[in-house]
């Protein structure tokens, strides 16, 4: 009876506290449970709390940063270097996110799975109806950063079984719709400086690169959006012609070796500033050090405040 009561008590703190058991964590980001382990064990990626008994419980945190993990992975970055990368990427975030209240974690993964049961169900007049839900109910930064582009990603690395590059196809074609619309709504109001916003050739993909502007622009800054597979050579010639208040590049990629000798080349061959915005902008941070190009970081309200800063010549590069 002692035993029940115990099992009991543990479940229901495990609720309170929106804890997760390790087989949920396994069905939520399709990690098995070996592999969780290992990447606590052996490299301390993850640090789960313990019941009196010894399992392992997982907060929706740690879930995203299993998701995180992932995704690093998945862009070719050993999984022994993956710690330095996430560590480098939340001193750079901690300063710009103000903390949350406690109970906004689950309430953004309440959206997620609404989000999660639309696409399973391919009922795209439903996820419309989520999306203006939750854009109702939180700032823009937070429905793209902790509700939309979560779930956005898991649907991307989880295309091994049937239907599933299906479902990941409509909530892609459903978010850029909505993205590019609310983009051409801001390139209407009357904004002082225009900058220019380009993905590094195959380094991110098109919805990426919609949401980075939308979440840079400001009341007095318009952030344009250059197509996909924009050539870099050729920066100089569309700076030239548009003469923008700056150039921004954008990558969620690792850079390679001689990427930060690369872009220093590429700034000097620009009429306007070089800026680098996406993860790879928190990577390359202490590589640039002391050169004119300036790093935006990859949260948004960072990119959004570094943007700003720099324009109004404030910020120190």
């Amino acid at each position: 009876m002692s035993d029940t009561l115990s099992a009991s008590s543990a479940a229901s703190d495990a609720l309170r506290q929106e804890l997760f058991p390790i087989r949920e964590v396994a069905r939520l980001t399709g990690i098995n449970p070996v592999t969780l382990r290992a990447w606590e064990r052996r490299y301390g990626l993850i640090q789960p709390t313990r019941t009196e008994s010894g399992h392992r419980l997982y907060s929706q945190a740690d879930i995203d940063e299993v998701r995180s993990i992932l995704g690093w992975i998945e862009r070719g970055v050993a999984v022994s270097k993956v710690g330095k990368i996430l560590a480098r990427s939340n001193s750079l975030k901690v300063t710009a996110e103000p903390v949350q209240r406690p109970t906004a974690s689950s309430e953004w993964a309440e959206w997620q799975e609404q989000v999660r049961r639309a696409v399973h169900a391919f009922d795209e007049r439903r996820l419309e109806q989520v999306y203006g839900q939750v854009f109702s109910s939180y700032p823009m930064v937070v429905v793209f950063q902790h509700v939309l582009m979560p779930v956005w990603q898991e649907l991307l690395l989880r295309q091994d079984a049937f239907g599933q590059t299906s479902e990941w196809l409509l909530l892609d074609s459903v978010l850029r719709a909505r993205t590019l619309q609310r983009q051409q709504l801001l390139t209407h109001q009357h904004q002082q400086s225009t900058v220019l916003l380009a993905a590094v050739p195959g380094q991110c993909h098109e919805l990426e690169l919609l949401v980075a502007a939308l979440l840079m622009a400001s009341s007095d800054i318009a952030v344009q959006v250059l197509g996909l597979g924009q050539p870099l050579e050729e920066l100089s010639l569309v700076c030239e012609k548009r003469a923008p208040q700056a150039m921004v590049l954008f990558s969620n990629h690792p850079p390679g070796a001689d990427t930060a000798k690369r872009l220093r080349k590429l700034g000097l061959t620009l009429d306007c500033p070089l800026m680098i915005a996406g993860d790879a902008s928190d990577l390359l941070q202490d590589a640039l050090v002391g050169t004119e190009l300036v790093c935006l970081g990859s949260d948004g309200r960072l990119m959004q405040r570094r943007l700003q800063q720099y324009l109004a010549g404030h910020l120190d590069t």
